[in-house]
């Protein structure tokens, strides 16, 4: 199914061709903090379209997401520092253990629903913050530092800035097709039904739990691979990647952006940590004015940025 032309996708679109040139304006102009900026953002907006798989696509509002970006990096950290420094070790590693901690919170939580789910969540990714503070062989409260990057024996060099970033930018759009062929697929749309009205979809065969329990073991899968980069990117991972603020803002990028819009966590991701970025030259309070924004966007303007688009291209 082909997307219609509007003027949503169009801004989608552009943004895509943006991100690409980027490098190239990096290049031209001699800036190499927007280069190390956009490699942030992206790196969060893939995190967050997993988020938003889940809580824009399947109705799971999950308050530890952010755990998969600890436990990713961490593998990827922790490896290291056992000597095992292959990216095709490291990285594996990362999406298994992610996933593994996926299907088990996914296990437990998924029996519950509303404001259970939420805390059940949030006390899974709280236990992963604790358990990674007490790991004293790793640093345990100071983080871990990464002291070389993941080697992919000379495919892919991660300490040249041009490749990390295309790297960063090729796992965020293969992340959205992948999100954009499940949700388009006859699973996805089971996993929507199952948001709309969970009790028809099990009148009529389908196995509610199960197909929320895929969903979320595949969205953690994918925030565990935004974890790795990110252990690459800053080489450095501690439990603050895991910590429940975190998690608040992912959830702030995909409700910004637009939840249950395919580009709409990338939209959300660029506008919050560009607006953290610039706000942080002026104020070490840049929640003050953030959270005033999110509350405009959620009165005002339901669907967030994309949503918006949206309605204009309706007139």
């Amino acid at each position: 199914m082909m997307p219609k032309l509007n003027v949503s996708n169009a801004v989608a679109a552009l943004l895509c061709a943006a991100l690409v040139l980027l490098p190239v304006y990096s290049a031209v102009t001699g800036n190499i903090f927007i280069l190390t900026l956009f490699t942030r953002i992206a790196i969060y907006a893939l995190a967050a379209a997993s988020l938003n798989l889940i809580m824009g696509y399947g109705g799971m509002m999950s308050f530890g997401h952010a755990a998969y970006l600890g436990i990713g990096g961490y593998a990827v950290g922790i490896l290291a520092a056992e000597g095992i420094g292959s990216g095709f070790i490291q990285w594996p590693m990362a999406l298994a253990v992610s996933a593994l901690f996926a299907l088990l919170i996914g296990a437990l939580s998924l029996r519950t629903r509303g404001v259970y789910f939420i805390m059940i969540t949030l006390a899974f990714a709280q236990m992963a913050y604790y358990v990674a503070s007490a790991l004293s062989r790793y640093g345990g409260d100071d983080g871990l530092t990464v002291y070389k990057r993941s080697d992919f024996a000379g495919l892919i060099n991660l300490s040249d800035r041009n490749q990390f970033y295309y790297l960063c930018l090729a796992c965020l759009f293969g992340g959205l097709y992948l999100i954009w062929r499940i949700v388009n697929s006859r699973f996805g749309l089971v996993v929507q039904g199952v948001r709309s009205n969970e009790q028809r979809m099990q009148a009529i065969g389908f196995h509610a739990n199960r197909y929320r329990l895929v969903c979320f073991v595949i969205a953690g899968t994918i925030c565990g691979l935004a974890g790795a980069l990110l252990a690459n990117n800053t080489d450095f991972v501690s439990p603050a990647v895991m910590y429940w603020t975190r998690s608040g803002d992912l959830m702030v990028m995909v409700i910004l952006g637009g939840m249950g819009s395919l580009f709409g966590p990338v939209v959300g991701a660029i506008v919050y940590l560009l607006l953290e970025e610039l706000l942080s030259q002026f104020t070490e309070y840049s929640g003050l004015i953030l959270g005033p924004v999110l509350l405009l966007i959620v009165l005002f303007a339901r669907g967030g940025i994309m949503g918006l688009l949206g309605r204009m291209s309706r007139g």
